[in-house]
């Protein structure tokens, strides 16, 4: 399970942008799982989406496909992976892994 920051402006209604974002980026209709949203795509078995605990966070649970020998599949899963993630937070792959490693360092 993977937790990121939600940039700040864009916590209020990330609830309601999970499912929108996952449609607009997968092409799929997300199917609620608990308190969050869950999809199929690609290289992925099962992506499970949610607001964090404060509501400042995204939490992000995901479980690959490793019969996938596809490398065009498995990079079209990436790309569309971090385009979800980048429209979810605001921050792109970079600034993710930035922020990551600096909250690691605390």
């Amino acid at each position: 399970m993977e937790e990121f920051e939600v940039k700040r402006g864009m916590t209020k209604d990330l609830a309601e942008r999970i499912p929108v974002e996952l449609r607009n980026h997968f092409g799929r209709e997300p199917e609620p799982a608990g308190d969050g949203f869950a999809i199929s795509y690609g290289a992925i078995r099962r992506l499970i989406v949610r607001p964090g605990a404060t509501g400042k966070t995204l939490t992000v649970e995901i479980e690959t496909d490793p019969g996938v020998g596809d490398d065009a599949v498995i990079l079209d899963t990436i790309r569309k992976r971090n385009a979800f993630l980048e429209a979810a937070t605001g921050f792109s792959s970079k600034e993710r892994v930035k922020r990551s490693k600096k909250k690691a360092g605390e």
